[in-house]
């Protein structure tokens, strides 16, 4: 019996993640909902019509074995993956040898291995079947290094060069691949990452709403590597004409914690 598609978004309790179910619900797709808070996955779960539309699936993605025991659930459940978005992520602005060891890793572990590991897990049945899409949630952050935001920044310029060659990989294939690159968003990013009080968020924030629409449309016009927002479009084209060394350094003023590192969690 062929599975039955569904949309997988990571990362889907709050912000971009829930802003994507909600956008693909209205589309009319059937969804498979994974982050580590039960208690919001479920709810948005019911909220977007209950088990036949929407299927929670508490998981948190640092672990060694998760993408192993989320394939083998799916499979139990009888579902498959048609459109996989890459969603979960996680910040922390400060002094890299400040923070603690344990948060870099974790980041790692969110930011670029899980993506690696899902989309490595749900690739090869959408060629099987010559269709289906993936979306990894990048970050303008991706485009250049970025002082006291150091790991977080590297993990996406990782993550935006693994989704630009493995669009080149698929080329032909009927599989669609998207870099989503948001810049500041209204989400609880800034209060989990430490950059409340950095200038970088006093500047213009988009709704997260609005980075998904953005997202979905470009993905069905086919689009590769999709910045949101005409400012931070403008922001990065101008980025690309200056020297890096000055770049690096306008970023890490954007990024510099108020009266220094925020404290150890």
């Amino acid at each position: 019996m062929t599975p039955e598609g569904r949309a997988l978004v990571t990362g889907a309790s709050s912000g971009i993640g829930a802003a994507y179910a909600r956008g693909l619900a209205r589309r009319g797709q059937r969804l498979v909902l994974v982050a580590r808070r039960a208690d919001r996955l479920e709810a948005l779960a019911e909220e977007l019509g209950g088990a036949d539309r929407a299927t929670a699936i508490p998981l948190d993605l640092t672990e060694r074995d998760a993408g192993e025991r989320l394939e083998r659930e799916l499979r139990e459940r009888g579902l498959g993956v048609e459109l996989l978005v890459n969603n979960a992520g996680v910040g922390d602005t400060g002094r890299f040898q400040e923070r603690p060891l344990e948060r870099a890793l974790q980041m790692l572990d969110l930011n670029a291995r899980a993506m690696v590991e899902l989309t490595r897990r749900f690739l090869p049945p959408m060629l099987e079947r010559r269709r289906g899409a993936i979306v990894n949630v990048v970050s303008t952050a991706a485009f250049q290094p970025v002082p006291y935001l150091a790991v977080y920044a590297a993990s996406k310029a990782f993550g935006l060069s693994f989704t630009e060659a493995l669009a080149g990989e698929l080329r032909g294939t009927g599989i669609r691949v998207q870099a989503l690159c948001p810049g500041l968003t209204a989400t609880e990013f800034q209060q989990v990452a430490h950059t409340d009080a950095v200038r970088f968020n006093k500047t213009a924030a988009m709704a997260p709403e609005e980075v998904v629409e953005e997202s979905l449309r470009a993905l069905d016009r086919g689009r590769l590597t999709v910045v949101t927002g005409l400012q931070n479009r403008l922001s990065l084209a101008a980025q690309a004409l200056l020297p890096r060394a000055l770049v690096r350094r306008v970023a890490g003023e954007l990024f510099r914690p108020a009266g220094g590192s925020p404290p150890k969690p």
